[in-house]
């Protein structure tokens, strides 16, 4: 698993030691079993944004603090620059950018979102809240809720996060889209 994996893994370790909690107590804060959030906590499997979302919101740290190891300290307003916001690179058909780094207490978690075409099934993941994704380059299948969605750029999608959902590029392009978690 990557680097930056292995870090946020780490955070999520030192987060429930310093919070004095098992791994059985905050998989069940997070509703997820035990042996997701063990598989999290390890660093050698993949960890879904939504999950890193979750757990922020749940123990009330910024999601920018699990994702880079620094706090955001603006109350004001944070500017990102192209090409510099805070990046996780889940997997080589992942690329997240937030784009509300800078910014304490954000009420959505904004990122720009960057998914490398590929021949595999569309991995579905939930979680709370609601998601707003705006297509700026490619074609890319989404499903929500067992619906399948094709978006070209310049379309976008609102829906209920809750809800089983997932996206893949097609015809061999990439795709970015800005999804902004609320």
């Amino acid at each position: 698993m990557n680097t930056q994996i292995k870090q946020i893994a780490e955070r999520l370790h030192g987060l429930r030691d310093a919070l004095e909690l098992t791994t059985a107590e905050v998989a069940a804060k997070c509703g997820i079993s035990e042996g997701d959030y063990e598989k999290y906590e390890s660093g050698n499997f993949d960890i879904p944004m939504s999950f890193i979302c979750e757990i922020a919101e749940t123990f009330n740290i910024e999601t920018t603090a699990l994702i880079s190891g620094n706090d955001p300290h603006s109350v004001a307003f944070s500017v990102t620059r192209k090409g510099t916001g805070t990046t996780i690179e889940r997997s080589k058909a992942y690329k997240y950018q937030s784009l509300a780094h800078g910014f304490r207490k954000a009420v959505a978690e904004p990122f720009e979102v960057t998914v490398e075409p590929n021949d595999k099934p569309i991995h579905l993941n939930s979680h709370s809240g609601q998601e707003f994704n705006l297509l700026l380059e490619g074609t890319m299948q989404m499903q929500i809720a067992g619906n399948d969605i094709t978006l070209y750029e310049g379309d976008s999608v609102y829906f209920d996060a809750t809800k089983l959902h997932g996206m893949k590029a097609l015809n061999g392009r990439k795709v970015r889209f800005l999804a902004v978690i609320i």
